[in-house]
C-alpha cells in the first residue's frame, strides 16, 4: 500500500487531504515539524506533503531538509510543499532536497491530487463537474451559494471550510443559509445533496433549526422532509423572510442591507486556505505547482517529444516551440527557468540569433541556456559559449544526461 506523510498541516488542509487519500486506499501518517525527520525515517513513505503556511520561512524546515538529503533511505523521497506565494528562484532552490512540486495557497485541488497520483503512480477519482461554490461569513451567518452544478469534491470541502470558519471566528451560534435556487434537481442529485446536508448536520456546533435552504425545487423539500437527520432544516423560497428569521435576535440589524450583494462579501480578512475553484476552471498556470519551467526550442518534432517526456518525468512544466520567433514572443510574457535551444531551425532565425537576443535583454539575460544541436564544429561550440550559453550538448543524448546537466546549471545559477 502506498503511504504519504503529512507534515505540519493546518487542520483544514490536513483533514481534507487525509480523508481524500484514505478514500483512495492510501495510508496516511502525520507529524509536526519537531518530529518530522524521525517519522520520515521510521515510516519511509512514498511521498511527503509539507504545509509551511504557519512558518515564517524555510529556515524552520532547514534541519529536516539537511538530514533528509544526507540519509540514504530518504534522500530520494519526493516532497510536495504547500504554502504562500514565493519567488520562483526560491522554489527552484528546493529541488536539491527532493521537492518536486510547490503549490501556492489557496490550492486548486484537482491539479494537486493529479500531481500526487502521478508521483504515486496511481489514479485518483476526481469529480470535474462544473460548479460554483461560494462560502461567506457575515456576523454569525454563513452563506453557502451553489450554482451551475453539484461537484462532489467541492461539496466535501464544505465540511472543512464550515468548521474552520466557526473555529477561527469563535462563532457561538452559527446560522446557515444554503442557496441552491437556480438549479433543477432530481433523484440523481440526491447523493450530492446529502453530502451538503450531512456536512452541516454532523457539525455539532450548528443547531438544525438555524439551517435555512433557499430552493424553488420541490425535490429538495421532499429530500429534507424524508430524512430524520435533517429535522429542523427549513426550505424557503424567499430570502428576505429567511434573513428576518435569522436576525430576529439582533433587532438593530438592517435586513435589507444583509440581503444585498454586499452581504455575500466576507467581513473577515482570512477565510482559510481552501479555494472553491479548481485549476480546470482557470487559466492560472502558477497553480500547477511546477518547480521548473523549461522552454524547448527545436524544429524537430521528435526531439521536442523526447525532451518533453524527459522533463515531464521530473515534474517540470515543459513549453515547446518549433521556431525561434514563437519562443521570443513567449519569453517576453512568461518567465522560464531554463532554455534548451537548437541551432539550425530553417527557415526562421537560428539558435545563435535567439541566444543573442536573450542575452541582450536585461529581463531574460539570466536564464541559463543549453545549446542542443547536431552541429559539432569547434567554432560553433566556442561561439555559443562566448555568446552566453551555459552549456553545449551534441545530439543525441540520453535523458539522464540532459537532466543532470540541467540540474547542475540550475543549482549553479
Amino acid at each position: 500500500m502506498k503511504q504519504v506523510l503529512i507534515i505540519n498541516a493546518s487542520p483544514l488542509f490536513h483533514e481534507f487531504l487525509k480523508d481524500k487519500l484514505k478514500s483512495e486506499g492510501i495510508e496516511v501518517e502525520t507529524a509536526e515539524k519537531r518530529d518530522a525527520f524521525p517519522k520520515l525515517v521510521s515510516t519511509l513513505p512514498d511521498l511527503v506533503v509539507i504545509d509551511i503556511e504557519a512558518m515564517k520561512d524555510f529556515a524552520e524546515l532547514g534541519d529536516f531538509f539537511k538530514k533528509k538529503k544526507v540519509e540514504p533511505n530518504t534522500s530520494r523521497t519526493p516532497v510536495i510543499i504547500a504554502g504562500p506565494t514565493i519567488k520562483r528562484d526560491k522554489v527552484r532552490a528546493l529541488t536539491e532536497f527532493g521537492v518536486v512540486k510547490y503549490f501556492s495557497k489557496p490550492i486548486k485541488f484537482d491539479i494537486f491530487f493529479e500531481s500526487i497520483g502521478k508521483i504515486l503512480k496511481t489514479g485518483f477519482t476526481f469529480d470535474k463537474t462544473r460548479s460554483i461554490v461560494d462560502i461567506h461569513l457575515n456576523k454569525n451567518i454563513i452563506f453557502i451559494e451553489i450554482a451551475q452544478g453539484l461537484n462532489r469534491e467541492k461539496l466535501m470541502l464544505l465540511k472543512y471550510k464550515i468548521s474552520e470558519l466557526i473555529t477561527k471566528n469563535n462563532i457561538e451560534r452559527p446560522k446557515i443559509v444554503i442557496m441552491i435556487s437556480d438549479m433543477d434537481l432530481s433523484f440523481v442529485d440526491a447523493v450530492n445533496l446529502e453530502i451538503i446536508f450531512d456536512n452541516i448536520a454532523d457539525e455539532n456546533r450548528i443547531d438544525n433549526k438555524n439551517v435555512k435552504v433557499l430552493s424553488l425545487d420541490p425535490f429538495v423539500k421532499a429530500l429534507i422532509k424524508g430524512h430524520e437527520k435533517y429535522k429542523g432544516f427549513e426550505v424557503v423560497k424567499d430570502l428576505s423572510k429567511v434573513m428576518a428569521n435569522l436576525v430576529d435576535d439582533t433587532p438593530n440589524e438592517d435586513v435589507t442591507e444583509l440581503i444585498s450583494d454586499k452581504v455575500l462579501i466576507a467581513d473577515v480578512a482570512n477565510q482559510g486556505s481552501v479555494q472553491m475553484q479548481f485549476y480546470s476552471e482557470s487559466a492560472d498556470e502558477d497553480s500547477t505547482g511546477s518547480m521548473l519551467r523549461v522552454a524547448v526550442v527545436d524544429d524537430d518534432v521528435n526531439i521536442r517529444k523526447l525532451l518533453y517526456a524527459t522533463f515531464f518525468a521530473i515534474n517540470a512544466e515543459c513549453n515547446m516551440f518549433e521556431n525561434g520567433e514563437a519562443f521570443l514572443k513567449a519569453v517576453a510574457e512568461k518567465d522560464f527557468d531554463l532554455v534548451v535551444l537548437d541551432i539550425l531551425m530553417p527557415p526562421g532565425i537560428n539558435g545563435f540569433e535567439v541566444l543573442k537576443r536573450l542575452k541582450a535583454n536585461e529581463k531574460t539575460a539570466h536564464i541559463p541556456v543549453i545549446m542542443y544541436s547536431q552541429v559539432t564544429q569547434k567554432e560553433s561550440v566556442v561561439s555559443a559559449l562566448q555568446m552566453g550559453a551555459a552549456s553545449y550538448l551534441v545530439k543525441p543524448q540520453k535523458p539522464d544526461v540532459i537532466i543532470k546537466k540541467a540540474m547542475e546549471l540550475l543549482q549553479t545559477n
